[in-house]
């Protein structure tokens, strides 16, 4: 069956089952590498996007779920103005080691600052909860984090 997307703006389309996860509809049919695939079951945050504004893990989310909704990948994080904060933060402060998890890291970052503008250690903690980094760089992530958000940052 063929789906609609509106991913990063642009109307695609992918002849997939609807029980496909949208992870695989994003990268294996759409060639958008962004996401990456981790734990398969939505418990690193590697696969991370943003459906209508919601950080999501695409590798749990069934493509015909997504319907009409917005999806954002790392690739269009940048047209979005705390998006474009984070990204520049997290190149100042040097925050990737390995990279893998970064996507999600990001994509989890710009949804805390977007509810957020202003989030405390405590704050931080709580909404990248949910990604996984094996460099253990969380507190660098932490830094760009409160970097994006106007506040000072300590590495």
């Amino acid at each position: 069956m063929a789906f609609k997307l509106n991913v990063n703006g642009k109307s695609l389309s992918a002849d997939v089952d609807g029980d496909t996860p949208l992870l695989w509809v994003l990268r294996d049919s759409l060639g958008i590498l962004g996401p990456k695939y981790g734990c398969g079951i939505g418990q690193c945050g590697a696969c991370t996007v943003h459906v209508d504004g919601a950080p999501v893990r695409s590798c749990s989310v069934p493509v015909e779920s997504v319907g009409a909704g917005k999806v954002v990948t790392i690739e269009g994080i940048g047209a979005d103005p705390v998006g474009k904060k984070v990204q520049a933060a997290w190149s100042e402060l040097d925050v990737a080691q390995c990279g893998y998890c970064q996507p999600g890291q990001i994509m989890s970052a710009t949804a805390l600052l977007k509810g957020n503008a202003k989030p405390n250690d405590e704050d931080i903690d709580a909404a990248m909860s949910g990604n996984i980094c094996r460099c253990a760089t969380y507190v660098r992530i932490r830094a760009a984090i409160k970097q994006a958000s106007g506040q000072k940052a300590q590495a």
